[in-house]
This record gives C-alpha cells, sequence and structure tokens, in this order.
C-alpha cells in the first residue's frame, strides 16, 4: 500500500511535465563573470531554459528546416528497405499499444517506440546530415527525439523546432570539442553526442529548470554508449546510435523532471565523457568548444547536407573519380591504378583493411569502403542506391576494378574541417590524371542550395510516395513552426496524406 502511494505521488510530479504546455523558464545565461563558476552542464542548461524561438537568428531557423527537410526525406527513403522493416517487427514484438507517429509508416507506437523507429529511418541509408569537424551526425538523433515529445505533448511547431535546433548545436559541440579522439578510441561519436543534444532538447520540450537541465546532461553520460564494431562486419548497429540517443536523452529528461539528481561536472570531470571516451588522446579535446560563443555562433549552420547515401568521408574521392572520368573519358579498361588520397585518420573507418573492403559483404559495408565506392564510380558514372543494390555488390567489373584501388595519406587536407579528399589514375598509356577536393560537396563555401537540398528530398520520396504527398510534406516541414506538431506528423505519418 505504502509503495502504491509512492507510486502514485511519483507519477503525480513526471506526468505534467510530460503535458503541460512549453513555457520560457525564467532562467539567465551566464555571463563571463559567473561562467567560470559554474560547470559546463550549468552553462549549457542556463542557456537552454532562457532561450527563445525569436533568439534564434532568422536565417539559422530557416536553415534548420532544410535540415528537417532533409532528414524527412533520408528517413521516407529508408522505409523501402529492409533494414526498416526487421526494425519495426521487432519494435512491435514488445510495443504497446500507442499514439506516436512514425515517419512514413501509418502506424502508432509509443512515444520512446516512435522516437527509436524515427531515429532508425533517419540514420538507417546514412544519407543524413554530418558536420564535418565534428564527424557527427547531428539530425537523426535531434529531430526524431524532438518530435516524439513534442507530438506526445501536442507542441507548438516552433517549439519543435527550437528543440531541434537544441538538440543539433549540443551534439555538434561535443563532436567539436572531441576533435575525432572519440572515433580513434573505437566509439561512434554520433551515438555519443546524440545522448547530450536529446537530453537537453527534451528538457527544453518539458520546460525544466536550469538545475533539472543540468541533471538530464549528468544522465546521459550513463546511457551514451556507441561501439564502432560494425566496421569489422557490415552490421547494422550503427543504424541504432542515432535512434537510442534519442530515447536516451527523453529517459534523462524525464528522470530529471522527476527531481532524480544527475552529476554535475559529465563533460570535465575526472571520469566525464570526455576523459572516458578519449583515452591518451584526451589532450587533444578543445573543452572550450562546448560553450564558446554559445547562442552567438550556432554550428548549425556549418553542418553538411550529403550529396551521396554513403559515408560523408568518401564523398570527395567520389566527386573526384566522377571528374576524372567526365573529364578525360577515361574506361574502366584503360586502368591500371587507383590512389585514393585521404587524411590518415581515416583510414580504419572506409579502407582497412584493403581485402574486406575491396569485396564488401553487404550494402553498408559499402558505404564504408572507399574501393568499392571509387571503382562503381567508374565503371557506373554515378553513386546511388542503386549503386549498393545486391547487383552492384556482385557486379564483376566493379569489384575487378576495386582490386586496383589503394589509399594514401593526402598531405594538404583540411581534415577534420573538411572531408577533403582525390584521385590519381593511372592509365595504360602512361596517362597520370589527378583531381582533388579540398572541400567536400555539401560544406562550408560548397553547401547545398535550398533548390539542391529540395531536389534532393523529392529524390528520396519518391522512392515511396508520389509527387503530390512529397510537396505536402515539404510544405508542412517548411511551415513546421506556423502550425502544431501534430499537423505535421500527420503529414509524415502519411495519414489522410
Amino acid at each position: 500500500m505504502r509503495l502504491a502511494k509512492l507510486l502514485q505521488s511519483a507519477l503525480s510530479i513526471i506526468k505534467p511535465a510530460l503535458s503541460m504546455p512549453a513555457q520560457t523558464a525564467p532562467a539567465a545565461t551566464p555571463d563571463a563573470s559567473t561562467s567560470d563558476l559554474l560547470s559546463i552542464s550549468q552553462q549549457i542548461a542556463a542557456f537552454a531554459a532562457n532561450l527563445t524561438p525569436d533568439a534564434v537568428p532568422a536565417a539559422v531557423r530557416e536553415n534548420a528546416k532544410l535540415h528537417v527537410l532533409d532528414v524527412v526525406g533520408t528517413a521516407l527513403a529508408a522505409t523501402r528497405f529492409d533494414f526498416a522493416q526487421h526494425a519495426l517487427a521487432g519494435i512491435s514484438n514488445i510495443a504497446e499499444e500507442g499514439n506516436n507517429s512514425v515517419i512514413g509508416m501509418n502506424v502508432k507506437l509509443p512515444m520512446r517506440d516512435a522516437v527509436l523507429m524515427n531515429g532508425i529511418l533517419a540514420h538507417g541509408l546514412d544519407y543524413d546530415d554530418t558536420h564535418p569537424g565534428a564527424i557527427v551526425h547531428p539530425s537523426s538523433s535531434a529531430f526524431p527525439c524532438a518530435l516524439g515529445l513534442a507530438e506526445k505533448r501536442d507542441a507548438a511547431g516552433a517549439d519543435l523546432l527550437l528543440a531541434y535546433m537544441l538538440g543539433v548545436e549540443i551534439a555538434t559541440r561535443l563532436g567539436v570539442a572531441a576533435a575525432g579522439t572519440m572515433h580513434t578510441n573505437g566509439f561512434h561519436t554520433t551515438g555519443i553526442a546524440g545522448h547530450f543534444g536529446c537530453a537537453v532538447a527534451a528538457g527544453k520540450l518539458m520546460n525544466l529548470s536550469p538545475q533539472r537541465l543540468q541533471y538530464a546532461q549528468g544522465f546521459a553520460g550513463s546511457t551514451a554508449s556507441a561501439i564502432s564494431e560494425h566496421r569489422a562486419d557490415g552490421a547494422w548497429n550503427k543504424r541504432l546510435h542515432p535512434a537510442w540517443a534519442g530515447v536516451g536523452g527523453i529517459t534523462a529528461a524525464a528522470l530529471a523532471s522527476g527531481g532524480f539528481i544527475g552529476t554535475k561536472k559529465i563533460y570535465e570531470g575526472a571520469d566525464g565523457i570526455f576523459r572516458s571516451h578519449t583515452g591518451t588522446r584526451f589532450k587533444e579535446v578543445d573543452m572550450g568548444a562546448m560553450t564558446r560563443n554559445l547562442g552567438k555562433e550556432w554550428l548549425l549552420n556549418e553542418v553538411a547536407i550529403k550529396p551521396f547515401p554513403i559515408c560523408h568521408l568518401l564523398h570527395a574521392c567520389a566527386d573526384s573519380a566522377l571528374t576524372i572520368r567526365r573529364k578525360h573519358k577515361v574506361k574502366p579498361e584503360d586502368i591500371v591504378k587507383v590512389r585514393a588520397l585521404l587524411h590518415p585518420e581515416t583510414f580504419h573507418y572506409i579502407a582497412e583493411p584493403p581485402e574486406m573492403r575491396r569485396r564488401p559483404v553487404s550494402d553498408y559495408m559499402a558505404k564504408f569502403s572507399v574501393q568499392f565506392v571509387l571503382a562503381a564510380c567508374f565503371v557506373r558514372g554515378k553513386f546511388g542506391f542503386a549503386e549498393l543494390e545486391t547487383d552492384a555488390l556482385n557486379d564483376a567489373q566493379i569489384l575487378a576494378l576495386a582490386q586496383k584501388v589503394h589509399h594514401e595519406a593526402d598531405p594538404d587536407s583540411a581534415f577534420p574541417k573538411y572531408f577533403s579528399g582525390g584521385v590519381v589514375v593511372t592509365t595504360k598509356d602512361g596517362r597520370e590524371l589527378v583531381h582533388m577536393e579540398k572541400i567536400n560537396r555539401g560544406a562550408g563555401e560548397r553547401a547545398l542550395s535550398a533548390e539542391d537540398i529540395s531536389e534532393k528530398f523529392f529524390d528520396n520520396a519518391s522512392l515511396v510516395i508520389s509527387k503530390p504527398q512529397a510537396e505536402r510534406i515539404r510544405s508542412a516541414v517548411l511551415a513546421m513552426d506556423k502550425h502544431s506538431t501534430r499537423d505535421l506528423t500527420r503529414v509524415l505519418s502519411l495519414k489522410n496524406n
């Protein structure tokens, strides 16, 4: 009887936090005179609690909606692939009746299960956006997380957009601070950073106080784990990482809403996320990046949208191969050797061991093989979803040319700011053909335009829905801050669409 009363009391605290409308928390962003007295999580919490939609520059808000459009398109395309159906089958085996929407699927799931499913869809094709310096895919965790909780609470679209932007910002800043050191210690940084971004995003939607937003970040350090062993066999683990970050972030914020106490120095502490996940490279961590110019400089503007459905580290090499093929009319049978020029820190992720990469056993492994991608580019003159189908993976001409692809260090690489890359082709008649891409297409000054992003969205959406349906989704996303979240989810789930 006593236990029942305790549970009832706890629920009376948590349920209002999940259902009450968002409000601006009465907290101030710390100034320079006080920030050195606060932990990093406290500074972030104070900033997030006080942030309003109008405080975000209009250009950033508009750019954010384009990124949402991009991740929605990749999620829609993912619904036609087998991993999506297997994920839904597994989730459905444990899910009870729910009311939350799944992108591109007319099904309903409990909130956290819907977040899990949407996150798998968003990242499943590895076609979602990436911040080059952070080496983090921020939208595939931040948007499913914010969407799920905002739909549950019937939040305004403006609040959904704000929470999404916070999720992207905090995850990206953690990746920038880590500077690639987590990757080289066997972690997939997206699956670590996403937990923190999602904890802040969910906490904002729950209207948590600064103290409880700090608690939520503290819990994220306990839920974050994303091991990169999938590189060895092309398994599907990586598809789960941003999705689980969304689930973890909401769970962290919910615990904090009930007063469960989270650690204060989860970032900079002696056993904090950076020291525990960077090993001997901790000295390379730029802890200041977590809060430097927070609210004045939005890193969302640096997040790159992908032009190819492959690992972002390969894009410059793919473009270089296609340029050489087009410019010099090179045929696969003319090629004696291909040298892929990359930063050495990327070798283990997309080039080694070469024997395995030259004959990928799955479409997912092919996405992380410079040998296969370059061979396919020279043979087919393009690289899209078709080049990841079974017939391409078994194409004798592609596989033969992949044996001639070797990787070397690019002495002029701009990595990690940009994913630089290049290709040197030696032909049978003795020519040496070279093309380099210092800034990968989609990043920096080569960012995709709004028209490019819309075109990519329609290409992805066309795999599963009609053009009129896609146009309704595009219109709803680009006006998401003018309507309710449920208006958006009705369109995204294809209900009455």
